[in-house]
């Protein structure tokens, strides 16, 4: 008698990646299990998608870390027409905008880098991640003397919005924590953009990307790592995106990500 399910000859290779291979096959069909795990990581992901961002508890989860938070939102005044109309989520609304103003620095107290949060395509992944990544790199910020503005949290936020925001701070730099478009087996997987001289109207090229930084990706302290080095290479030589390399592994050699933290 046949067996229902004939196995792969990759079968093996499964332990080694979340990838769907390898899955087997029912005469010409998937088989019931890989199926069912199919509709339910897409489910995630949709969910991932449309889940609102719990404000008052990101607000709560972030005190401790003693940053002053501003809350404001895109142009994109609701989930449907953030998920629409791209462009929306690029810019503030004129509320936020005007509310920005109100915290430009004093002359003479231009910060160093200003922390913009958006709920991005998963608010899950910021809920799961961005405190605990904050929590980690804020310390190694304070110790270099860094000069933080007021953490911003945005609504209905894409990426570009860190840009306009950094402007209107007058941050010498800027990174976005965003929640990035979930894949099949990543809903919660967040995204840490960065920008040496922010303004609004830049490009992608503009700009560096430390992506998957979730528990069963690149973890916190590895992308605190990261970002550091971008942080201060971009400082050396002014500039950002496809011009800044991250060479942070090449030239922390083995056990550089230990050191790294140790060290601040």
């Amino acid at each position: 008698m046949n067996k229902p399910v004939i196995s792969n000859p990759w079968g093996a290779l499964r332990a080694h990646t979340p990838a769907r291979i390898a899955l087997g096959r029912s005469g010409i069909s998937l088989p019931t299990a890989p199926h069912l795990a199919f509709q339910l990581d897409h489910a995630r992901a949709r969910r991932a998608v449309h889940h609102a961002l719990d404000m008052p508890a990101l607000e709560g989860a972030l005190a401790p870390l003693g940053q002053e938070i501003i809350v404001l939102e895109s142009a994109a005044d609701t989930r449907a027409i953030y998920l629409q109309r791209p462009d929306l989520g690029r810019r503030l609304s004129d509320r936020s905008r005007l509310e920005l103003a109100q915290h430009a620095p004093p002359d003479g107290q231009d910060p160093d880098l200003a922390i913009v949060i958006g709920d991005g395509l998963s608010a899950l992944a910021i809920e799961e991640n961005a405190p605990g990544f904050l929590s980690i790199m804020l310390p190694v910020l304070a110790q270099a003397g860094l000069r933080l503005a007021p953490i911003v949290l945005a609504r209905e936020a894409r990426v570009a919005i860190g840009d306009e925001i950094g402007a209107g701070l007058r941050a010498r730099q800027v990174i976005v924590l965003i929640g990035e478009r979930p894949g099949l087996s990543s809903p919660d997987s967040m995204g840490i953009y960065f920008t040496h001289a922010p303004q609004a109207g830049l490009t992608d090229a503009a700009r560096n990307c430390i992506s998957n930084v979730r528990r069963a990706g690149l973890s916190w302290q590895g992308a605190a790592h990261k970002l550091w080095f971008l942080i201060q290479e971009a400082r050396r030589r002014n500039l950002s995106g496809v011009d800044l390399k991250d060479e942070a592994e090449i030239l922390a050699g083995p056990g550089g990500n230990a050191g790294f933290l140790l060290g601040h």
